[in-house]
């Protein structure tokens, strides 16, 4: 016998899941979990881990969104990939997606490369803010962290890279990074 096994999820304690749990039972899910945990990671999330390790060969997972199940594209394959795996189904109330069709698949995965687009771009988007922010002498990045003119006050008043590490807590690469051209390399040469 298959079960329609019906998956609720809010990102907080403070936010309820009878809407979904309701939506979810008017379309026939037999059995509705609950989860209140972010949605932005797989990890942590034992409700859903033991939806995905319990279900079997014809069952479906019945969601109202994607949304509610994954927030990454990554995460979503891999959810899919197993429920496929299991030779188990996927769909939502709200959106026109069932696994076990054809048409299903291919919107939910036109739904993962609209949401990929989209990450690219606002990732576009940011760069290009930071570029003008740069331009414009808003934005300087990140305060450094060695103090390159201790550095080298403390190189030049005959202190070797280690101590300068040692006596500044800083790694002994950014003390030669911090150094650049001042330090020449040291060759040793063994007699044979």
């Amino acid at each position: 016998m298959t079960a329609i096994i019906g998956y609720a999820r809010v990102s907080t304690e403070d936010q309820d899941c009878a809407l979904q749990k309701a939506a979810l039972a008017a379309a026939g899910a037999t059995m509705v979990y609950e989860e209140k945990r972010s949605g932005t990671s797989l990890a942590g999330r034992e409700v859903l881990q033991g939806i995905l390790a319990l279900i079997r060969e014809g069952d479906t997972l019945l969601v109202t969104r994607i949304d509610r199940l994954a927030r990454s594209v990554g995460d979503l394959e891999e959810i899919v990939k197993t429920l496929k795996a299991k030779g188990a189904h996927l769909r939502a109330t709200d959106q026109p997606i069932d696994t076990s069709t054809p048409a299903g698949v291919a919107f939910l995965q036109m739904l993962g490369v609209f949401a990929q687009f989209e990450t690219a771009l606002r990732r576009e988007r940011q760069l290009e803010g930071i570029a003008r922010a740069k331009a414009a002498g808003v934005y300087k990045g990140r305060k450094p962290t060695v103090p390159v003119a201790q550095v080298r006050e403390l190189y030049q008043g005959g202190k070797g890279p280690q101590e300068i590490a040692k006596a500044l807590g800083i790694g002994r690469a950014s003390v030669y990074r911090a150094l650049g051209d001042l330090v020449k390399p040291t060759v040793v040469i063994k007699a044979a």
